[in-house]
């Protein structure tokens, strides 16, 4: 049996959160205008890309309930540059980890990849120039 190659540096931080909304244009009024975030990237009319300098908030349209229940699409995890993402998906894809994607590039300068935790929640490691190499204290 092979060794398994062992963990890549610390990552940076659950910075990440994207979350599916069926009122896309409501909820980005709601972060920007009350809470005061500032859009860093619309991808396209279905996806935009919210801040608060340090970390990143996804807002997707999507089918979900406008109950007040939350529909998390994912979250993600921050890595200080292109090349640790890289052994962080070398690293779970010997370790046996479900991998839905491979490492792929965002038209904003960013790369990541998906994966799957023991209860089917979608997790994603992510470099994004925005907010990766930020040291918090």
């Amino acid at each position: 049996m092979s060794e398994l190659p062992a963990r890549p540096g610390r990552l940076n931080g659950l910075r990440h959160i994207a979350l599916l909304v069926p009122n896309l244009e409501e909820c980005e009024r709601f972060y920007v205008d009350v809470l005061g975030m500032e859009v860093l990237n619309r991808a396209n009319e279905d996806l935009v890309y919210l801040t608060c300098g340090n970390d990143n908030l996804s807002l997707g349209r999507g089918a979900g309930a406008a109950n007040g229940l939350q529909t998390l699409d994912h979250y993600g995890f921050i890595v200080d540059s292109v090349e640790e993402l890289e052994a962080w998906y070398q690293y779970f894809k010997a370790r046996g980890v479900t991998l839905l994607d491979k490492p792929f590039n965002h038209g904003d300068g960013a790369r990541s990849f998906h994966l799957l935790d023991p209860a089917g929640n979608k997790v994603q490691p992510l470099y994004h120039p925005a907010v990766s190499g930020q040291q918090l204290v």
